[in-house]
């Protein structure tokens, strides 16, 4: 490790408050699907920024969108139109089931939006006492007080308390379990079509008919978490359109800027229309900066050939895990959709983490112990072929 490196290393974890392990490598350049160190070292990048780089790094056109738009207007109060926040919102709702946006910062951001969408429109609709979220175990949905109160992770995090109150949890893909907590008082009901954090699970079809079903019965918001799995991450522009049924809004973040700062709230009218002037806002979201690049990044990604290739990557991405499994009792099982990929291991996950940066590919963790694997999605056959022989080398190497 160089001087320089080490030098970084050692200013971050002295300047830096730690809510995240300080890692032994200090990040320079990126390129496509591969990102170098300060050392010169390459590195195969399938964390992307944990599902974030889409169109992988230094793409030629967000280059552009980011020179162009930063040369012309980066910020305009947001009571203000510009051209790039229409572009951006005309994407989304061309290419999706909802109608209206609300742009945001983050994903974090899109829940809040969508937590205090539901809250009111249950409040207009169904009574001032009708307040109650169903979450479900093993959620992730964000950092603030209102989407860490929809994770379940609030649990094993008392010294943040007190939460939001009348948040409950179901258990994922067991429809009974939702109807056990379901009251006059509920409003909504949020869900990750692909639970992320949680360990890479996919919800059934079957599953999230059966709730859109116990919604409309009910007069409940459905509202889907796409964070992590929208705009092309699963093989299908967004995950809601495996399940065969659509949300009444939606958060998405990630993907949507490959790396920009941006996130949304989608949703159908009338649900749309109970935010009004006053009601919410935001002073950076929906910049002119943010949503050129977004624009630019989904334009991209709505060709009518991207999505397919998606889907080749993702299938040839599954057969050669699949085919290091069969020779491996280190793999215990592979789930996922699309390129969003979790591979159970038996092995320390952090040490398998450690040693496959050491050998060159990076990836991230999901639950206790997924490898989570979330490559660019212009990845070549040719370098899934490079990640899973790292992969196979890796597990090889670890007891």
């Amino acid at each position: 490790m160089s001087a320089r490196t080490q030098d970084l290393i050692a200013a971050a974890q002295e300047l830096l408050i730690t809510t995240y392990a300080v890692q032994p490598i200090a990040l320079e350049s990126g390129k496509g699907c591969y990102v170098t160190d300060t050392d010169g070292k390459r590195y195969l990048d399938f964390a992307a920024g944990i599902a974030v780089a889409s169109l992988g790094h230094a793409h030629e056109v967000m280059v552009k969108a980011i020179r162009e738009q930063a040369e012309k207007l980066i910020v305009a109060p947001p009571s203000y139109t510009t051209a790039p926040k229409v572009d951006c919102a005309r994407i989304i709702i061309e290419n999706s089931c909802f109608d209206q946006v609300f742009f945001t910062n983050s994903g974090t951001e899109a829940i809040e939006a969508c937590l205090k969408t539901a809250r009111k429109w249950a409040y207009d609709n169904k009574g001032p006492a009708c307040n109650e979220i169903i979450a479900f175990r093993k959620s992730f949905h964000g950092r603030s007080y209102g989407a860490a109160s929809l994770t379940e992770k609030r649990h094993v995090q008392p010294y943040f308390g007190p939460y939001l109150s009348g948040i409950h949890f179901a258990e994922f893909n067991d429809i009974e379990s939702v109807k056990k907590l379901l009251s006059a008082n509920t409003a909504a009901i949020f869900i990750e079509p692909v639970q992320g954090e949680g360990g890479i699970n996919p919800a059934t079809p079957v599953f999230m008919k059966a709730l859109r079903k116990l919604c409309d019965e009910n007069k409940i918001m459905l509202v889907f978490d796409e964070i992590q799995t929208g705009w092309g991450r699963t093989g299908k522009l967004f995950a809601y359109q495996h399940m065969g049924v659509e949300p009444d809004i939606s958060a998405f973040a990630k993907g949507m800027g490959s790396g920009f700062p941006i996130g949304a709230m989608a949703a159908k009218k009338p649900y749309s229309q109970v935010l009004t002037v006053g009601s919410h806002g935001s002073t950076y979201a929906g910049n002119p900066l943010a949503t050129a690049v977004s624009a630019a990044v989904r334009g991209e990604i709505v060709k009518h050939d991207f999505i397919e290739h998606v889907q080749k990557s993702a299938a040839h991405l599954k057969e050669k895990l699949e085919e290091v499994q069969r020779k491996s009792n280190k793999i215990s099982a592979i789930r996922g959709l699309g390129l969003l990929i979790g591979v159970d291991v038996t092995v320390d996950i952090k040490k398998l983490l450690r040693g496959l940066q050491g050998n060159g590919l990076l990836a991230t963790q999901a639950g206790d112990a997924t490898l989570r694997l979330t490559p660019p999605l212009i990845v070549k056959e040719s370098e899934v072929d490079e990640a899973v022989d790292i992969l196979e080398r890796t597990l090889k190497e670890l007891p």
